[in-house]
């Protein structure tokens, strides 16, 4: 390979890597509305776009090359990340509960390099303006942040009708694609073990399931993806 390409090569591939530390640094805030890769590949692609302009050392075949590098980079990683789904944590980040039974998860909000003031801006933009009315909040990887008020605080709210409120729970995700995820198994207070045997009943395997979801006191739901199971169904 011609050195220049080789020294190309190599200032990209660590590039790619140095940006996404960077960027999994900055904390999810700074990427509102974007995943990680889509903030990196802009600023790569931007500078590779602005070297090709301003720099006339640079051919359009370097440019060229870059792009179709870059581009093998980004689908090299998507791949990645739909195969092996436990990496989806580790390169694009996962979601993280900064608000739980209207408690403020001080330790999550440093994880996420988020501080009061930004949570409550962010809880504004969804027209919330006190935390009393938070059941749970969840920011997402993107760094928005999705809420579920108190039941008091629902339209229409009980409060309204002078009636007792009741508890709010966090729905979970059990199997996402045909995988358990265990975390959320055992947060719903369930094993493995007895969700396959309540499956098994139905004639089901995990790999059947498209999304398995969990609200306590109701029924399992799931959502089926592969013939002739393409169909939504709950089990209790």
């Amino acid at each position: 390979m011609n050195t220049n390409f080789y020294s190309l090569t190599i200032e990209l591939s660590v590039g790619f890597i140095a940006l996404l530390l960077l960027t999994k640094a900055l904390g999810k805030t700074q990427i509102t509305q974007l995943t990680p890769f889509d903030f990196i590949s802009a600023l790569i692609l931007g500078e590779l776009v602005g070297n090709a302009i301003y720099d006339k050392q640079i051919g359009i075949n370097y440019v060229l090359y870059a792009v179709m590098l870059w581009g093998l980079l980004i689908t090299l990683v998507e791949k990645i990340t739909q195969k092996w789904k436990r990496s989806r944590s580790l390169l694009e980040g996962k979601p993280a509960i900064i608000i739980r039974n209207g408690m403020i998860d001080r330790e999550e909000l440093k994880k996420n390099n988020l501080d009061l003031h930004q949570l409550q801006n962010l809880l504004r933009n969804k027209d919330i303006f006190s935390f009393n009315d938070v059941a749970f909040a969840i920011l997402e990887s993107n760094g928005t942040v999705n809420v579920l008020k108190k039941s008091l605080q629902q339209p229409p709210t009980r409060d309204d009708f002078s009636l007792t409120p009741n508890s709010v729970t966090l729905p979970m995700t059990l199997i996402s694609d045909g995988e358990w995820i265990e975390d959320n198994v055992y947060q719903a207070g369930m094993t493995i073990e007895e969700l396959n045997k309540k499956l098994t009943n139905e004639g089901l395997h995990v790999s059947h399931v498209l999304v398995a979801e969990w609200d306590k006191g109701k029924p399992l739901y799931l959502q089926l993806n592969r013939a002739p199971f393409i169909k939504n169904i709950t089990i209790n």
